[in-house]
């Protein structure tokens, strides 16, 4: 078949789930004799080689640009030069698909498939990895702006479409904004090894044996919606009843100035690092050394740090929150636990709870993961979304 996967950002130039789900894709289609166009925004160097499967063939839709604001908020020229450039590319090469695979978010370049697609005749295959509630829409770009948002996101739901969410929460969200059809929700993204008899065992589970205390560990985009100062908040309130207990908030980007003023706030320099950007050897490290895996979002898709966490038998603690799909990942006191509230007191309390919950906690993480495993990886959405291509929306 031939098949257009269409994203404005390409991993490893951009780093988040939805690079990684899109190359992962066409890497895979490409690798099953699929003749496969990944239409982005470049940002590489003019000239440079890129680092993808030399089978997929990209295409540049627009300039290379900054995507994001200083304070980490997605720009809105980027989505409108991208959603032109999409229009463009197929009005002149729409009719070679077969199938047009893209994201909703940012929403102009599925407009501008939407809008050719009756004449192109190419299905329309979309994932929607968040339906952002109203409430949220207006607090993201207030008043104007957010019902703006609110709106074109509602004029993408009644597109026809092949629609597919990563979580419970944003297919209901996706079905009240009027889709018509099914929507099927994915359950996998982890790529790594899912054999508990290849992955290395978990660590020692005494912290004695260590010569170090407990670890709680953060390791995302330092960005609003994820919470990190609240984590070194509570990572302070729980050191009140967890001797020895130490954190570590790997990752970098606009809130990270906010977290290193917290941790100093707390007078938590000798137990708290936040050293920036980690690789994922080192992630990887941390993760089997940590104690619990924490993520105090208030806003998730999926919440792929759960899933890893689970597979190094390390238990996670999240936050409940009206956009937060990270809680369908948890099974409470089998692989983490859920902070009730979103303030330092409740995921303190979390936190005490996988402490008190010790090497059990972390032998049924690791059986939780076992079990699921299947379902949780890259490979079964893949085949979902492979499958889907035959019967075209």
């Amino acid at each position: 078949m031939r098949i257009c996967v269409i994203y404005d950002c390409l991993y490893p130039y951009t780093v988040g789930g939805g690079e990684r789900w899109y190359r992962n894709l066409a890497e895979r289609l490409a690798a099953d004799g699929h003749e496969v166009t990944y239409l982005t925004l470049r940002q590489w160097k003019r000239g440079e080689r890129l680092d993808l499967d030399p089978r997929v063939r990209v295409v540049t839709a627009g300039p290379r640009m900054a995507l994001y604001t200083a304070s980490g908020r997605r720009r809105i020229l980027p989505p409108l030069a991208f959603g032109v450039g999409v229009l463009a590319h197929l009005l002149r090469h729409g009719r070679r698909y077969d199938v047009v695979h893209c994201c909703a978010f940012p929403y102009f370049s599925l407009l501008a498939a939407a809008l050719l697609r009756p004449v192109m005749g190419f299905g329309l295959v979309v994932d929607w990895f968040e339906v952002w509630s109203r409430s949220y829409w207006l607090d993201y770009l207030g008043g104007p702006g957010g019902r703006v948002g609110a709106l074109v996101q509602h004029l993408c739901a009644l597109v026809p479409q092949r629609a597919f969410c990563f979580s419970e929460l944003h297919a209901a969200r996706l079905r009240e904004e009027g889709l018509r059809g099914p929507v099927t929700v994915l359950r996998g993204l982890y790529r790594g090894d899912t054999d508990p008899a290849t992955r290395p065992a978990a660590p020692p589970e005494s912290e004695a044996e260590r010569g170090d205390g407990p670890l709680v560990l953060f390791a995302g985009r330092m960005i609003a919606e994820k919470q990190a100062p609240l984590g070194v908040a509570a990572i302070a309130l729980a050191a009140q009843r967890v001797e020895g207990l130490r954190g570590e908030l790997l990752g970098d980007g606009p809130e990270r100035a906010a977290v290193q003023r917290a941790i100093v706030e707390h007078g938590l320099g000798e137990s708290v690092r936040a050293p920036g950007f980690a690789d994922g050897e080192r992630v990887d490290a941390e993760m089997r050394r940590a104690m619990c895996m924490l993520l105090p979002s208030r806003r998730e898709g999926y919440g792929m740090v759960v899933v890893e966490a689970s597979a190094r038998g390390t238990p996670s603690v999240v936050v409940a929150g009206e956009d937060n799909a990270a809680t369908e990942l948890i099974e409470e006191g089998v692989n983490g636990t859920i902070a009730e509230r979103s303030d330092a007191q409740s995921v303190a309390d979390a936190i005490v709870r996988v402490y008190a919950g010790g090497p059990a906690l972390r032998e049924s993480t690791a059986r939780w993961f076992e079990q699921n495993a299947e379902r949780l990886s890259l490979e079964s959405s893949l085949e979902t979304v492979l499958e889907s291509y035959s019967a075209r929306a």
